[in-house]
């Protein structure tokens, strides 16, 4: 049962990431990576990480989308204009993608050059929060918030309308 959630969820994943690139509205672009961000989390809960799984959906899915989709409200952004051929070049280059990681996947099965098992991580809620609230990380989180802020500040900057 695992097995196939896990390729549900990741077939989830790649067809979103997908539309994200594809999509010539930027509101639905970001719905997009939204899904694709809680695929994401399906995933990380499924390999055994339910504190990255759920930071994944509360900050990338939650906080940082919202704030993606306030500044695209506030600047009142239009979907793209048709663009000659460019659905067959987006669509072309995530085939080129596609291939060339199967083609390295192929090659290291036939090669026999697979890597070994990887070494353990310990990624439980108590040692994930001993190493992102250690003092190394403070001045990290602190320009994090300093820079979302001045992006924010940025968008209302921009989409401010002459009086």
């Amino acid at each position: 049962m695992d097995a196939i959630l896990f390729y549900a969820s990741a077939a989830v994943a790649v067809a979103s990431a997908v539309v994200v690139i594809a999509q010539k509205n930027p509101v639905y672009s970001a719905f997009a990576l939204i899904v694709t961000l809680c695929s994401l989390s399906v995933i990380f809960g499924l390999l055994g990480s339910p504190f990255i799984a759920v930071l994944q959906v509360i900050v990338y899915a939650g906080a940082i989308m919202v704030l993606f989709l306030f500044v695209l409200m506030l600047l009142n952004v239009k979907s793209e204009e048709d663009a000659p051929g460019r659905g067959g070049r987006t669509l072309g280059g995530v085939a080129l993608a596609l291939v060339t990681l199967l083609v390295l996947q192929a090659g290291t099965v036939l090669l026999g050059t697979e890597p070994g098992p990887a070494p353990q991580f310990d990624a439980s809620t108590r040692k994930m929060a001993e190493i992102l609230f250690s003092p190394h990380f403070l001045y990290v989180f602190e320009a994090t918030s300093i820079l979302i802020l001045a992006a924010l500040v940025g968008a209302v900057a921009l989409a401010k309308k002459e009086l």
